[in-house]
């Protein structure tokens, strides 16, 4: 009776893991340090940090290590007016991967110390990587020529303001030579995820993800807001087309007939439509969009108080102090010397 053979197959191997961009110390055990600024938000540095901790864990080992710096080696209070304990003073360590954690006022916490030690870290060929807002820092040391950069969407319009030259990305983390920034939150978990399966391999990042309750590893694109037709649940398409050209031109605002045209809809059904989803009229929620927009510059900004209604898309500052007082009941200079807290807060 003839036979078959049969000849076993082995399963294909796992890729291995790319090139990691993180640094290892001599033992080959990597080393996060972070830079804690005053006002940082800790919901970022705990969300990059868990990650880790959790790998060593499942690994058995300790694959990676970790440290808080501040400018002198004091606890640093959060945003949430929390502190951590322990502290290393920055002059006493030369981290090979470094990211500095900021959120609110980022450029009230730089000195000329902190920019020249960046700078020094940066000659010595340091990663050097943001968590939220603390690419102001790396900004101002001149550390982000010819690369992309994301933040929190709420502080992209003060930094663009501020550093017109450089290109911005609304992704959630942006990795390039030697260069990481992220927008915060638990963004830095996705990204310390991204980072440990360049590292370590893609099987230890989904159990970290199990780990966490996560579903998986959102990727760099994935949004970092909440879309149109969930905030308002509308789902109008050309309402949210002409909702989304508002946001995109606010220096530059349109009117509402533009906006119908562009929407391919008459300026009555754009009216109808707005009050029936928003209602407002189209010029009230684009006023109101513009006007937010000047609370974000003159808090989280330099610009003077006409720059910021220029930006804002205002000609005269007498009109853009009458319509902001008017909304906010308040001038935009009162406005600029009582601050305000972002709701977002991560």
């Amino acid at each position: 009776m003839a036979t078959t053979s049969f000849t076993r197959t082995a399963a294909p191997a796992s890729p291995a893991p790319a090139a990691s961009i993180l640094h290892p110390d001599d033992d080959g055990t990597i080393t996060v340090s972070f830079l804690l600024l005053p006002e940082y938000a800790m919901v970022s540095l705990l969300s990059a940090i868990e990650p880790l901790r959790i790998a060593n864990r499942l690994a058995g080992r300790e694959l990676y290590r970790w440290q808080c710096l501040s400018e002198n080696g004091q606890a640093v209070t959060a945003s949430n007016q929390m502190a951590l304990q322990q502290h290393l003073d920055m002059r006493t360590v030369e981290p090979r991967n470094l990211f500095v954690n900021a959120s609110f006022h980022p450029e009230r916490h730089r000195s000329p110390a902190l920019i020249d030690w960046l700078r020094r870290l940066h000659r010595r060929n340091s990663l050097l990587g943001a968590l939220d807002t603390g690419c102001h820092l790396l900004a101002r040391a001149g550390l982000l020529k010819g690369h992309r950069v994301t933040l929190h969407w709420e502080a992209i319009p003060a930094f663009q303001e501020t550093y017109p030259d450089i290109l911005i990305s609304p992704e959630l983390f942006e990795i390039g030579r030697n260069r990481i920034t992220c927008a915060g939150g638990n963004a830095a978990t996705d990204l310390m995820l991204h980072l440990i399966q360049q590292h370590a391999g893609t099987a230890l990042a989904l159990q970290i993800c199990d780990q966490c309750l996560k579903n998986g590893m959102r990727p760099a694109s994935d949004s970092q807001r909440i879309g149109l037709p969930r905030q308002f649940n509308i789902h109008h398409p050309r309402l949210i087309r002409v909702l989304t050209l508002m946001e995109q031109q606010l220096e530059t605002p349109l009117t509402p007939a533009q906006l119908a045209r562009s929407a391919h809809i008459s300026l009555r059904q754009l009216e109808r439509l707005c009050q029936q989803f928003l209602g407002v009229s189209p010029s009230a929620y684009y006023l109101k969009l513009r006007l937010e927009r000047a609370r974000q510059l003159l808090c989280e900004s330099d610009l003077g108080i006409a720059e910021v209604g220029i930006a804002c898309g205002f000609v005269t500052a007498s009109h853009f102090c009458r319509s902001y007082r008017r909304h906010f009941d308040m001038t935009p200079g009162e406005q600029r010397r009582v601050g305000w807290v972002s709701p977002a807060g991560a």
